[in-house]
């Protein structure tokens, strides 16, 4: 069931842990072929499922010993239409593959959740395209329309949320938190940035979550930054700025 999906825990105080970095890991320190970062890719075969459910496992037992809570992000990211036919998945099993990388984690959240590390699952919605270069870029509507369909099978499978990952320009952010309203699903959006702290298409961070509050009446949970060190975005957070409460 979503456990969450009317009352994110995460939204309170409490620390909540996030995995780090799940495609580097697999990649570069379990030696996996992770085709075009897809980590979904590992769900149809029982070795790759084994080393998802290991790889979540880290970080379970984490938050347990220090009693904090975890987000559990589903292995997703690369699972939207275009990048799936690129690797030779039909729509149908597309999707059954969504569906059961939410299923792993409803596994572990069964076997694993406490009082005191309560456990969010989470359906991880990836970029179209390149997370990190800005580069065929669609309006809106396109964005709505084509992660839809993603977004639905995260809430038939019962995530509690959707966290849209390395958006690098501020329509497609927009399009997918239509697309999870449309659908009854909490949303945060990560945005993706630059040395400098602002996105890969020069507009600055504040401006982009300003823009998207300004045209989606404040929606997303939350707000997100992936991929960059402390020190490529300290500079620009200011004390007592309302933007940043």
């Amino acid at each position: 069931m979503a456990q969450y999906r009317n009352h994110l825990p995460q939204s309170s105080n409490n620390l909540f842990l996030t995995d780090g970095g799940i495609e580097t890991t697999l990649i570069f320190q379990q030696g996996l072929d992770l085709p075009d970062f897809a980590a979904f890719d590992l769900l149809k075969s029982t070795k790759g499922y084994q080393a998802l459910q290991n790889y979540f496992r880290t970080y379970v037992e984490i938050a347990r010993t220090y009693q904090v809570g975890l987000i559990l992000e589903s292995a997703t990211w690369r699972a939207n239409l275009d990048w799936g036919t690129k690797l030779g998945y039909s729509n149908a099993t597309l999707a059954e593959m969504n569906r059961k990388a939410i299923f792993l984690l409803h596994d572990l959240r069964n076997q694993y959740e406490t009082e005191q590390s309560p456990m969010v699952i989470s359906g991880c919605v990836g970029p179209r395209g390149d997370g990190y270069i800005p580069a065929n870029a669609m309006t809106v509507e396109m964005a709505e329309h084509y992660h839809r369909t993603q977004i639905e099978t995260f809430r038939d499978a019962q995530a509690d949320l959707v966290t849209s990952i390395t958006m690098n320009y501020v329509e497609e952010a927009i399009g997918i938190i239509h697309a999870a309203q449309s659908v009854g699903m909490p949303v945060v959006i990560s945005f993706t940035v630059e040395t400098d702290g602002n996105l890969p298409t020069g507009q600055a961070l504040k401006a982009a979550i300003a823009q998207v509050d300004a045209e989606t009446n404040h929606a997303p949970a939350y707000y997100m930054i992936n991929c960059a060190h402390p020190t490529h975005f300290a500079h620009i957070f200011t004390e007592d700025e309302p933007w940043l409460e």
